[in-house]
């Protein structure tokens, strides 16, 4: 069973040698680590499972570790020698994927395999490895379960929270799950990001709901104010409710600073007691449904069109041009990528660099239909799904060719690599896409353009449309 709950930053400046006397500046941070520590120890768990927002993260599945010794270390900052080893509790690994695969959650076992072929890194990331550093100093005896989450809404990302939930009591095992997460980074000009009042809006937020077992209100806090706030714990913190989904439970915050621009949070979620008025999943999803139906009602008239033509598609009814689309979509030509999401993870995405169609309108038609049907990594979309998706357009401006790479920006721009017949594209602004050094290894792979190959590289803006 699952023994408690917590939510735990991970700024690895908290390691001394990091450090270098400013992590006393989280003194308050770091005595409540070493609290929820010793709670660890007391509980004596069999297995700690760490979400992190730091490892693969991919659009439509989750990442999970998969060898039988779990290895990390801090080299990407500088510190090769803080070094951890770890037994993988691989049978309750094997109980998880096998139970997401009933909620359509695809979970990528991280072996040399898998990491060679997507050219990632399968080493426990610094979300676990922070958290881990005080933990072991009080308490060693239990075996890791390291994964990272999958770009899905938050209550599939909740679901998951209760599938492994179900996978621990099946094995019947105790556990702790943990919740590695920051709050806000927009805090302060001086932090990673520059100031935004959703920042500390977004703490005092997501602080207030937590405190008060207020899961619903957590899972429904805009998109808008997260992706302002800058924030990378949300989505942990959706799956660690989903694993207390139907408990009662105390909380505690241990502790909370900012005092680099970033939130951290020490927060506990202990002493579990079956209670069903606890159980709000299917009021989660019923928010969730609510919620889509609303921004369906909201669409542009680009998306509207996408969505029209994917229904006509169904129907076998050809789509009529109305009076709804402007004399831009009708006198004007542009290459276009359709995107769709079910349940926040990609479900679709097609499109043109340049236009192929007569015009706009027509080219968004057929680039929806493609994106709908056509894309060989998902099954044709049905009748049923289409209450269920979101859908974005994004209008493709002329590419330019780049000639050194510090031209580049993955928030702004897109990206076309060309290698003889080979190319690859990826649009701009997309969800954990945050460097050029990963915009250009994603755009490669899409292509299997080589990192020895010689590239054309282009770049684009978009206008895109909701």
């Amino acid at each position: 069973m699952i023994k408690a709950g917590f939510l735990l930053p991970h700024p690895p400046i908290l390691f001394e040698a990091i450090g270098k006397g400013e992590e006393k500046k989280c003194q308050e941070v770091i005595d409540g680590m070493k609290a929820v520590a010793h709670k660890i120890r007391a509980l004596k768990p069999k297995t700690i499972v760490i979400i992190s927002p730091h490892g693969p993260v991919f659009s439509d599945g989750m990442a999970i570790s998969y060898d039988m010794f779990l290895e990390g270390n801090l080299k990407k900052f500088g510190y090769e020698a803080i070094q951890y080893h770890k037994k993988n509790n691989v049978n309750l690994v094997d109980r998880i994927i096998y139970e997401s695969g009933k909620i359509d959650v695809p979970c990528l076992k991280l072996t040399d395999e898998n990491a060679n072929y997507f050219d990632i890194d399968k080493s426990i990331d610094h979300g676990a490895l922070v958290p881990l550093k005080f933990i072991d100093q009080v308490y060693e005896d239990y075996d890791l379960v390291h994964l990272t989450y999958g770009l899905f809404s938050s209550e599939k990302l909740y679901e998951m929270g209760m599938t492994i939930r179900q996978s621990i009591e099946a094995l019947d095992e105790d556990a702790v799950i943990i919740a590695s997460g920051d709050l806000s980074h927009a805090l302060l000009d001086g932090g990673p990001y520059q100031f935004h009042e959703s920042g500390p809006a977004f703490d005092q937020v997501a602080r207030d709901h937590l405190l008060h077992k207020d899961a619903l209100g957590f899972m429904a806090i805009p998109e808008k104010m997260r992706n302002e706030a800058k924030e990378c714990g949300k989505r942990s913190i959706d799956i660690l409710l989903g694993t207390l989904n139907g408990y009662n439970y105390q909380v505690t915050e241990y502790a909370y600073q900012a005092p680099f621009g970033v939130g951290y949070s020490v927060m506990g979620f202990e002493d579990l007691v079956y209670d069903d008025h606890y159980d709000v999943f299917a009021d989660i999803l019923q928010a969730a449904k609510a919620n889509v139906r609303q921004a369906i009602l909201q669409e542009s008239r680009f998306v509207s069109l996408a969505r029209n033509a994917i229904l006509h598609y169904l129907n076998d009814t050809e789509i009529i041009f109305d009076d709804r689309l402007t004399h831009e979509m009708l006198n004007t030509r542009a290459g276009t990528f359709v995107s769709i999401k079910k349940n926040g993870a990609l479900r679709g995405c097609m499109g043109t660099v340049g236009p192929t169609e007569d015009n706009m309108a027509m080219e968004i038609v057929a680039n929806a239909i493609k994106a709908a049907f056509e894309d060989p990594r998902f099954p044709p979309l049905t009748i049923d799904d289409l209450e269920d998706i979101q859908l974005s357009v994004d209008v493709i401006h002329m590419p330019e060719v780049v000639e050194d790479v510090s031209d580049l920006d993955p928030k702004k721009y897109g990206i076309i690599i060309t290698s003889g017949y080979k190319r690859g594209v990826l649009l701009p602004d997309l969800e954990s896409i945050d460097t050029t050094d990963e915009q250009i290894r994603i755009a490669c792979q899409k292509g299997d353009i080589r990192p020895t190959d010689p590239v054309v590289i282009q770049r684009f803006e978009v206008s895109r449309y909701y």
